[in-house]
């Protein structure tokens, strides 16, 4: 069994001769990826719609692993789309980071869940 990904480049690499071999890339533009996204986290939705937070945060194995098996789905997305698009995703995941930490300063945002405009 191979090894998982160690990096969103490794991933975004694999994902890339994944389609290649398939012929998919004929497939894989931003707004069809963007839609399969968008499945792919309703799918996810499905898991905990109706569930209280003490069920989803108990999950039973099988339905755990179901919920691993849709994260890793809409994670695929998202990587591939990010590619298509010429983003590197970590690097803007970080840049987002540093922005929520100005929205959101600790000693203002601790502990609550006000958006940030209304801190």
């Amino acid at each position: 069994m191979p090894q998982p990904p160690d990096t969103l480049s490794h991933l975004r690499d694999r994902l890339a001769a994944f389609a290649a071999e398939r012929e998919w890339d004929q497939f894989h533009n931003p707004k069809n990826l963007v839609m399969a996204l968008s499945g792919e986290v309703g799918e996810l939705v499905e898991h905990f719609q109706w569930l209280t937070p003490e069920q989803a945060q108990a999950l039973p194995p099988q339905t755990r692993d179901e919920v691993a098996l849709e994260a890793a789905d809409v994670l695929l997305y998202l990587v591939r789309l990010c590619d298509k698009l010429g983003i590197d995703l970590a690097a803007a995941a970080d840049r987002k980071l540093a922005i929520n930490a100005q929205k959101y300063p600790a000693d203002r945002a601790r502990g609550q869940m006000t958006k940030y405009d209304k801190l």
